[in-house]
């Protein structure tokens, strides 16, 4: 009878050696699954350290959003760019191209030719009257001879300005927050551990329940420091590269409307 109780008391042992670490595991497992930790250690934290959490944080969901804008803005300008290039490279005068373009969406390209185009119609307008390109005449080019062809370049310079100020809107918001979140992040990660220091010296312990609050208040605000600064600086670099083929295209296709203008010139001459 002894020897059928010892049994069965050894049979049931490793079952209730296992149920305190199963239990753990589920309390583990639903600690991380629903984030439970670090919303938990953001309410802990001081007032200080919750600020430059909060901070941070809106800083990252605004460079985000400006991000996604960024990106679509930049891929209309490439699409409708590559579509007005097409209809450019096809069409036989300024004057088809101009009406041609009415039916197709804005880009930066397109933005440039019209800026060109109605400061020639209004240099032909002056001199010709009814000889412009709206009429469907043909143009006189007296004017032309006498520094138009500059004037034209001036209008076109003045577009591709005011084209290239809007599509690097928002990228100064990326590169201050690139380069100040790291450092807004460091200023928690010293509060924290300054915390830390000061509950050592508080309890006159330094064992890791005392320091712990304070260390995981530092760990966490360089961790979403960096969360806020690197994606920032990735897109900037990115957006900026796209900004300088955007514009260096609006550059060579100014060059090219110049010369087409003035070979235009020399055959009249």
């Amino acid at each position: 009878m002894n020897a059928i109780f010892l049994l069965q008391a050894t049979a049931q042992t490793p079952l209730q050696q296992e149920a305190p670490i199963q239990e753990a595991l589920r309390e583990s497992v639903s600690t991380a699954a629903g984030g439970s930790l670090l919303a938990d250690t953001f309410l802990q934290a001081g007032p200080v350290v919750k600020l430059v959490l909060l901070l941070l944080v809106m800083l990252s969901v605004a460079c985000w959003g400006i991000i996604l804008y960024k990106y679509l803005v930049l891929r209309r300008a490439h699409e409708n760019g590559q579509e007005f290039s097409d209809l450019f490279s096809k069409a036989s005068s300024l004057m088809e191209v101009y009406h041609a373009s009415k039916n197709i969406p804005s880009s930066p390209l397109l933005d440039v030719f019209e800026a060109g185009y109605r400061e020639l119609s209004r240099l032909l307008a002056s001199t010709a009257g009814s000889a412009s390109p709206q009429t469907g005449g043909d143009p006189s080019v007296a004017s032309l001879k006498m520094g138009g062809v500059d004037n034209v370049g001036r209008a076109m310079q003045k577009a591709k300005s005011r084209v290239t100020t809007h599509l690097e809107k928002y990228l100064t918001f990326l590169a201050t927050t690139g380069s100040t979140a790291p450092f807004i992040g460091l200023f928690g990660t010293v509060w924290g551990i300054m915390n830390a220091f000061r509950s050592i010296g508080a309890t006159g312990s330094a064992n890791l329940a005392t320091v712990a609050p304070g260390i995981a208040e530092a760990l966490i605000a360089t961790a979403v420091g960096l969360f806020a600064a690197i994606p920032a600086v990735v897109a900037y670099n990115f957006f900026i590269h796209r900004v300088r083929v955007v514009t260096k295209d609006m550059e060579n296709f100014s060059t090219d409307l110049i010369n087409s203008i003035e070979r235009h010139l020399r055959k009249t001459s």
